[in-house]
């Protein structure tokens, strides 16, 4: 299960790899030099567009830092407990098929609790996303259009355009997703709305 993953340590072990000190990586960021410190401490769990920022920096993509061992034979199936969670700890993205090599587009089944934001920095990266919501209500912003979503409703996009995800509702919001290219997972400028 991906539910006990070690973000500090994994952290660390790029950090390290990359020859970069703490310093040297919060100045790439732009965050605080504590804010590395206490992530590889696993005293706070970042938020989406936080690690996004330092991973890029390093640059790794979300994927690549969530990922094990690439398997040797691409299956086609996976169960709830084995799709890899690359959340923040308060939402929950959870990627199908994160170690597949070559992998062409990223399908997530997103939960948002009530109050989730996906970060008060605007995201952009290449490519274009969509989804439809299964359960809830998310407001979702692109490009400075506020959209109110509720169960059945989709979206899509250029994710080039500046957007946000933000669960204005009193209960959970579900939303299956999609992009492509592969940016959550395969490359430290791009990412999924994250």
């Amino acid at each position: 299960m991906d539910d006990s993953f070690d973000v500090g340590a994994r952290l660390r072990q790029l950090r390290r790899e990359k020859g970069l000190s703490q310093r040297e990586l919060a100045k790439r960021a732009s965050v605080t030099n504590s804010s590395i410190s206490l992530i590889e401490q696993n005293s706070v769990s970042p938020s989406v567009s936080s690690l996004k920022k330092i991973l890029d920096a390093l640059p790794v993509s979300i994927s690549a830092f969530f990922a094990g061992d690439e398997p040797s034979h691409p299956r086609p199936f996976y169960r709830a407990g084995e799709l890899t969670e690359i959340g923040d700890g308060q939402l929950s993205w959870r990627l199908v098929a994160a170690r597949r090599p070559d992998r062409r587009m990223s399908v997530l089944h997103e939960r948002y609790p009530p109050g989730a934001d996906s970060g008060e920095e605007m995201l952009e990266h290449e490519g274009e996303e969509g989804g439809v919501v299964i359960s809830g209500t998310i407001e979702i912003t692109v490009n400075g259009e506020v959209g109110i979503l509720e169960a059945g409703d989709g979206y899509y996009f250029d994710s080039r355009l500046p957007h946000r995800f933000r669960n204005i509702g009193d209960e959970e919001c579900v939303i299956v997703s999609a992009n492509t290219p592969p940016s959550f997972s395969d490359g430290g400028e791009e990412l999924h709305h994250g």
